[in-house]
């Protein structure tokens, strides 16, 4: 079964994904830091931004993929997939920054937003359907 939401924001996080990392290394060779942070406060800013994405999004991505295989593609999944890329990227920047930023707040919180979303949607699907759910064929050879 196709699902082009899922696999439109599973690349969309793939290319972030390395934008992050290149975004790191970027400072590693510059500073040749081949370890750690080297000292570098903007360094350990971005691995923990890299860091932070990796915690987040592979989660959200599997409740994604569950949610539209069950309910397939939808207006609003769309919607939930291009607030979660816009959300990390928003993070990642205020992760720069020496000071608390709205970016960095915004992306961190919209981001918990899409995650719990998703949660109670699959939740939802998993348990909100009135639809008779057939016992496994093994289980149905048990009398």
């Amino acid at each position: 079964m196709l699902l082009p939401i899922t696999l439109t924001l599973a690349a969309a996080c793939a290319l972030l994904n390395m934008w992050l990392g290149v975004r790191c290394a970027r400072i590693r060779i510059s500073d040749q830091v081949l370890h750690g942070d080297g000292g570098s406060a903007l360094l350990a800013k971005r691995m923990r931004a890299h860091a932070n994405f990796i915690e987040y999004v592979p989660v959200t991505l599997i409740l994604f993929g569950l949610v539209e295989l069950a309910i397939g593609a939808s207006m609003w999944l769309w919607g939930a997939a291009l607030a979660l890329v816009l959300a990390r990227i928003a993070h990642a920047f205020g992760m720069d920054a020496e000071k608390p930023t709205v970016w960095r707040a915004g992306g961190a919180l919209l981001t918990w937003v899409v995650m719990v979303g998703m949660a109670v949607a699959a939740l939802y699907v998993a348990y909100g359907a009135t639809r008779e759910v057939p016992a496994p064929p093994a289980m149905a050879m048990i009398r």
